[in-house]
């Protein structure tokens, strides 16, 4: 199967973010009372579901909202020194080029990805950022909806489980990659309807909608 619209996460998905995550990460434990953690610690956490890390670092949940707005404004002061994947540039206007509809669903603010995008921004239709960490499948129906095509044309692309969770939640089909956050043998576990090992493999899975 191809498809005719594309959603993608940012942070591990399209920016390589890990060291400012953890950074960031770390930061919000001092200010918030979990854990914080070291290098290796964090790397263990890559075959980990959101729920478990949550739990194996001591986050409060009745403080996830806060955390999520103390981490949106650690972003948007670094947004400029994030770095973008190799090759996400030239994969994002490929697709624009092509017709493909193009959106981007993060926990993150859009001025933020904005910045840290530049002038790839453009290829993107549609921003819905801001999610909270269960809550991309809201996120993503509005994205359906803004799209007005089948759920099963759609194709939510991110770097951990709870991407997948959240597609398959909103009824789309779920996309995973190789080179984020969580541990890909893991990802691939979860049987998401593609995985891709590489940026320039995911082009060929879209082609524009016809008439």
């Amino acid at each position: 199967m191809t498809y005719e619209f594309a959603i993608f996460d940012f942070d591990g998905t399209l920016a390589d973010t890990a060291e400012w995550f953890m950074a960031a990460s770390n930061l919000a434990a001092a200010r918030f009372g979990f854990r914080q953690l070291s290098v290796e610690e964090f790397k263990g956490l890559r075959a980990m579901g959101s729920r478990e890390i949550i739990a194996h670092m001591g986050v409060p949940m009745w403080k996830l909202p806060q955390i999520a707005t103390f981490m949106r404004k650690e972003m948007a002061g670094r947004a400029q020194a994030i770095q973008l994947f190799p090759g996400v540039s030239d994969m994002l206007t490929g697709l624009k080029s092509a017709g493909v509809g193009i959106a981007v669903v993060s926990s993150n603010g859009e001025a933020a990805i904005r910045m840290a995008l530049g002038e790839t921004a453009a290829a993107v239709d549609l921003f819905e950022c801001g999610a909270t960490l269960f809550g991309k499948a809201q996120h993503f129906k509005k994205v359906v909806k803004f799209a007005g095509i089948a759920p099963s044309r759609i194709l939510a692309i991110g770097d951990e489980a709870r991407d997948i969770e959240a597609a398959r939640k909103a009824r789309i089909c779920a996309g995973a990659v190789g080179w984020g956050y969580a541990d890909p043998a893991f990802l691939r576990s979860l049987g998401p309807d593609r995985f891709f090992d590489r940026m320039d493999d995911i082009p060929p899975a879209f082609h524009a909608a016809k008439g």
